[in-house]
C-alpha cells in the first residue's frame, strides 16, 4: 500500500467513526444554505489515522448563523472565541470548534490580527500556518470525489512528510511568529522534517518570538517536549536561534565539553539524557522528568573550570544549575509544582555518585559501598515525593560508551535501590518523622511554640536519620541532653 492511500484508508476508517456527528452538523448547515468543511489538524491527523474528539469545521456562516443553526442540537455551547469567529460545542462526546472563514491582517507589533470575515475557503485555506493543515473536507457528503480541497499540496507534503508554508515562509512567519515554534512541535509530534525555506526564513525571523506571550511559548514548548521525538524540535529551535528566546541554556550547553569526555559536548549529552529518560517512562510523556533531563546540566557553563593536565571541572554545576533551572522555569510561568519538582531533581542528580567508591583493581568494579544507612534515609527523604523520577534521571545521566563502566554504575544504583528497598519494609522511608512531635516536644521542655521547638524538631530528626528508630526513653534522653547542651532547663518529664 503506497503512503497516499495508506494516508487516504486512514480517513476513510477515522471519518467513518466521526460520521455520525460531522454528518448531523453537515446536513444542519446545507439545510441552512451555508457551506460546512472539516479543516486543518482534523483532515491532517484523519489521514495520519490519529483524529482525537476534537474537531475543527470552518463555514461561510457567521458566528450569529452557527449559533442559530445548532440550537437544541448541541449539548452545551461556548463563546470564548467567538471574538475571532469562532463558536464551540459539545455533542456526544466530541468536541467542535466552528469558526467563519477569515481574512486576516497584521500590524506587525502583535501577533493578534484584526479579524475581518471571508467569502471563501480557498482565502480561509491561505492563511494557515503550513500546507498540511491547509487541507478541507465538504460536509455531509464527504465522500464525493469534489470534497476533499487541498489547493497547497498537503497531501503530498503528507505523504513526504514535510512541513511547508501555503504561501512565503517569511510573510507567514511575520505575521505570526508562534508558527514557528509550531514548525519545531510537529517535528517533534509528527516526525516531520522542514523545509530547507522554511527553516531558513526560521532563522531569519527568530527575533520575532519576542512579541509572543509568554504563556503561549511555553504551551508550544511544553507539547514539543512532551512529544514522541522532542529532540527534533529541540535541535531546529537551537540551529535556527529560536531556543535564545525560549531556553537560553539549552544552546549555552553546545560548547562546554563534559568532565568525563566520553561526548562531544554538554548539549550532546544532555539530549542523550533525554531520550534515555523518555524510555524509562511508564505511564506516557512526564513534562517533569523531560524538563528535569533537559536542565540537569545547565549549572556547567557557569561552573567550567580549567585543571591542571588540561582536565574540565563543573564542581557544584547542580547547585548551580538548580537555581537556574528554577528561573527559567519561573520566567516561563510554569506551574509552582513544577517548578519545584524540577529545580529539587537538578540538585540531587549528582548526589548517588558518592554512592560508591571504586575499586582499585582498575576493572571497573564498583568498591564497597561508602553510604551508611543514615544517608540512605537523606537520599530518600530530601528527594520526596521525587524519589521515583530521581531514580529514571539518575540512571539516564549515565551516557558513557565505556560497558564496564556503565555496568558498574547501573550495579550500584541496583543496590541503592535495593538498600531502599529494604530499610522500607523497615521503616516508613517516604515519611521519616522525630519519634517525638512538637507536642510532645514542648512538654518535655516546658517551652511554648517558637524557634527552640523548631531547633529541637531538627536536632531529633537529624538523630533519627543517623540511627533510624530509638526506643522513646532513649529519645527523650536525647532532647533532655540536647536542652542542657543549649543552656535551656527542661521542665518535667510526661
Amino acid at each position: 500500500m503506497s503512503d497516499l492511500s495508506a494516508a487516504q484508508h486512514n480517513a476513510v476508517r477515522e471519518l467513518l467513526r466521526v460520521t455520525p456527528v460531522a454528518g448531523e452538523l453537515g446536513e444542519r448547515f446545507e439545510a441552512a444554505g451555508h457551506a460546512l468543511h472539516l479543516v486543518g489538524g482534523s483532515v491532517r491527523d484523519a489521514l495520519l489515522g490519529r483524529l482525537g474528539d476534537d474537531l475543527d469545521f470552518t463555514t461561510d456562516a457567521h458566528p450569529d448563523a452557527v449559533l442559530a443553526i445548532t440550537a437544541g442540537w448541541a449539548e452545551a455551547s461556548w463563546q470564548t472565541g467567538i471574538a475571532f469567529g469562532t463558536v464551540g460545542l459539545m455533542r456526544r462526546g466530541f468536541r467542535l470548534e466552528i469558526t467563519t472563514y477569515r481574512a486576516e491582517a497584521y500590524d506587525r507589533l502583535s501577533r493578534n490580527p484584526d479579524v475581518t470575515y471571508g467569502d471563501s475557503l480557498s482565502d480561509d485555506l491561505a492563511r494557515r500556518d503550513f500546507s498540511v493543515n491547509a487541507m478541507a473536507l465538504a460536509l455531509p457528503d464527504w465522500k464525493a470525489p469534489e470534497a476533499f480541497v487541498d489547493p497547497y499540496g498537503g497531501l503530498d507534503d503528507l505523504a513526504a512528510r514535510v512541513l511547508r508554508t501555503p504561501g512565503a515562509p517569511q510573510r507567514s512567519f511575520g505575521d505570526d511568529p508562534l508558527r514557528m515554534l509550531r514548525a519545531a512541535r510537529f517535528a517533534a509530534q509528527l516526525g516531520f522534517s522542514v523545509d530547507p525555506a522554511v527553516v531558513s526564513a526560521m532563522g531569519e525571523l527568530a527575533g520575532r518570538l519576542e512579541i509572543v506571550s509568554v504563556e503561549r511559548i511555553t504551551e508550544e514548548f511544553s507539547k514539543l517536549l512532551c512529544g514522541p521525538d522532542p529532540r527534533a524540535g529541540l535541535e531546529l529551535l537551537v540551529d535556527t536561534g529560536l531556543a535564545s528566546y525560549v531556553v537560553p541554556e539549552l544552546p549555552a550547553l553546545r560548547l562546554e565539553i563534559d568532565e568525563h569526555h566520553q561526548h562531544k559536548d554538554v548539549y550532546d549529552h544532555t539530549l542523550q539524557v533525554l531520550e534515555r529518560a523518555i524510555a524509562l517512562e511508564t505511564g506516557g510523556p512526564d513534562l517533569v522528568l523531560r524538563l528535569a533531563a533537559l536542565l540537569h546540566d545547565i549549572g556547567k557553563p557557569r561552573t567550567r573550570r580549567k585543571e591542571p593536565g588540561g582536565g574540565v571541572s563543573f564542581h557544584h554545576h547542580e547547585v548551580v544549575g538548580a537555581a537556574l533551572a528554577r528561573r527559567r522555569l519561573q520566567a516561563l510561568r510554569f506551574p509552582k509544582d513544577v517548578v519545584a519538582a524540577v529545580t529539587l531533581l537538578t540538585e540531587l542528580h549528582l548526589r548517588f555518585h558518592g554512592y560508591r567508591a571504586q575499586g582499585s583493581s582498575g576493572g571497573g568494579q564498583p568498591g564497597a559501598s561508602v553510604w551508611t544507612d543514615s544517608a540512605v534515609r537523606r537520599y530518600v527523604t530530601d528527594a520526596g515525593d521525587q524519589l521515583g523520577r530521581l531514580h529514571q534521571l539518575v540512571r539516564s545521566d549515565c551516557t558513557t560508551r565505556n560497558r564496564r563502566r556503565a555496568a558498574a554504575l547501573d550495579a550500584a544504583y541496583d543496590d541503592l535501590e535495593a538498600r531502599i528497598a529494604a530499610l522500607s519494609e523497615q521503616e516508613e522511608l517516604g515519611r521519616i518523622r522525630p519519634d517525638l512531635d512538637g507536642t510532645a516536644i514542648m512538654a518535655l521542655l516546658g517551652v511554648p511554640a517558637g524557634p527552640v521547638v523548631g531547633r529541637a524538631y531538627r536536632h531529633l530528626l537529624a538523630l533519627r536519620m543517623e540511627h533510624g528508630p530509638q526506643p522513646r526513653e532513649q529519645v527523650v534522653e536525647a532532647l533532655l541532653a540536647w536542652a542542657r547542651a543549649e543552656g535551656l532547663t527542661p521542665g518535667p518529664s510526661v
